[in-house]
């Protein structure tokens, strides 16, 4: 007798925030599908809807209040997670009809309260186990999260009392994951934390066997086994601690990407130490120059505030200036936004709104000019690229595509445009000529093999 199985409840999933959010909603939908429900591409088809939320801007907290309201209109039935449920009494007040507020990788709660809302009906067919875990990015590139929490306390950020204080995962669990995710066809790993510099901190840096051979919990033997698996390493989240100079090497030998992502956030010294961050400007200067000796197409990429209390013309000047001698391949910048919980809140001396405007949009005027800059050396020159979509033949057959340099993260960075790309595949590593620059992005023609 044909047995007809009883349909598998669908889930829904928002998700919103840094990439740190994204593996956090990978995992509690991985969770979900080995217990047997089903993903819904849309609200309608869902039986309940997941809203991974963000807390670290008042711009986020509005931004993840108005997708909670938009998923309760068009769904109704709403679980909300993430950082922001810390403020579990705010969503409350705003949405009453809200099924359960969870906090942060709370990974067992938010999967209890799906089950309690959307219960699995009884059936032994239903209880699925993936081939490998559900991925929210394309199959050929894949965060990889080293660590939660965070030691610094930074005044203008609430994250440690959002995620705690850093918590390092293991060694050889960080390196398994990555070798199913290189297996599965991931060929690009995104290695993401809070504060990619201190992993293993809180482990003492101890060693775990892998492999044959001990592997210590420490950012540069961990870089080192990660370049052994025969995937782009990319490096984000690190903070200029002196042991990172000893990652440089390994991208002069090509174990990992030559790209480091370094929260700057600031150069004048006043501002550093007013946001309680190490002000020692100069040093990182000789440090750049250092790494770039070791390995000339190291691209870095930063984050800065503008407009944070206190910040004078004169601070903002400075910065400017700093920018000028750092050459950094890649800038991005916020108005300086008070959040709830943060103790720069308190810091006398706010700029005004105008003057942060008028600041960001110096700052970018001024970066995307280094950036046109350092693109425009790259002409001529042929660079892999890893290819992220290919489009439609055109009427002559012919196609283009996009994809990235080793210089370019996912969705932060600049694109490669590739015109006459033939037979390629997301995913695929070619050699490109590089035709042409703007400010941003590189165009070119997959080179001669």
């Amino acid at each position: 007798m044909e047995i007809t199985l009883p349909p598998a409840p669908k889930v829904g999933m928002v998700s919103l925030g840094c990439p740190k959010n994204l593996v956090d909603s990978e995992r509690i939908l991985t969770k979900l599908r080995s217990d047997g429900y089903a993903m819904s591409p849309d609200y309608a088809g869902a039986d309940v809807v997941l809203v991974n939320t963000c807390g670290f801007l008042d711009s986020a907290k509005e931004e993840s209040l108005e997708a909670i309201g938009e998923a309760i209109a068009e769904n109704g039935r709403v679980i909300v997670t993430g950082c922001m449920g810390q403020e579990a009494e705010t969503i409350r007040a705003r949405f009453p009809q809200v099924l359960a507020v969870t906090g942060a990788h709370q990974y067992e709660q938010v999967v209890g309260a799906v089950h309690e809302a959307a219960p699995m009906p009884a059936s032994p067919y239903l209880n699925l186990v993936p081939d490998r875990d559900l991925k929210l990015t394309p199959r050929h590139y894949s965060y990889l999260k080293i660590s939660e929490g965070c030691n610094h306390r930074c005044s203008f950020c609430i994250i440690p009392a959002l995620r705690g204080d850093l918590v390092s995962r293991r060694p050889d669990a960080i390196l398994r994951e990555a070798e199913k995710l290189v297996a599965a066809g991931t060929r690009e790993l995104l290695v993401i934390s809070q504060d990619t510099s201190a992993y293993g901190l809180d482990l003492k840096h101890a060693e775990w066997p892998w492999k044959g051979a001990p592997v210590r919990a420490h950012m540069t033997d961990l870089a080192r086994e990660l370049g052994k698996l025969g995937a782009w390493v990319r490096l984000h989240y690190v903070y200029p601690y002196p042991h990172v100079d000893r990652v440089i090497p390994l991208m002069a030998e090509g174990l990992v990407l030559p790209y480091l992502d370094i929260p700057f956030q600031h150069a004048a010294p006043n501002v550093l130490r007013a946001m309680k961050r190490p002000a020692n400007e100069a040093r990182v200067l000789e440090r750049l120059r250092s790494w770039r000796a070791i390995c000339p197409d190291i691209a870095i990429r930063s984050t800065f505030v503008v407009g944070f209390p206190g910040e004078t013309e004169a601070d903002f000047q400075y910065l400017l200036d700093w920018l000028d001698e750092a050459q950094l391949d890649r800038v991005g910048a916020f108005r300086f936004e008070p959040v709830a919980g943060a103790a720069a809140n308190s810091l006398p001396d706010p700029v005004p709104e105008s003057v942060k405007e008028e600041r960001y949009q110096r700052l970018m005027a001024k970066t995307a000019a280094i950036s046109a800059a350092k693109l425009a050396a790259r002409v001529g020159r042929v660079l892999d690229v890893i290819i992220d979509e290919v489009g439609e033949p055109d009427e002559d057959g012919a196609r283009g595509a996009t994809g990235r340099s080793q210089a370019d993260a996912p969705e932060i960075d600049g694109a490669v445009y590739l015109r006459d790309v033939g037979d390629v595949a997301p995913g695929d590593i070619i050699p490109v000529t590089i035709e042409d620059a703007d400010e941003h992005d590189l165009y070119g023609v997959p080179a001669a093999r």
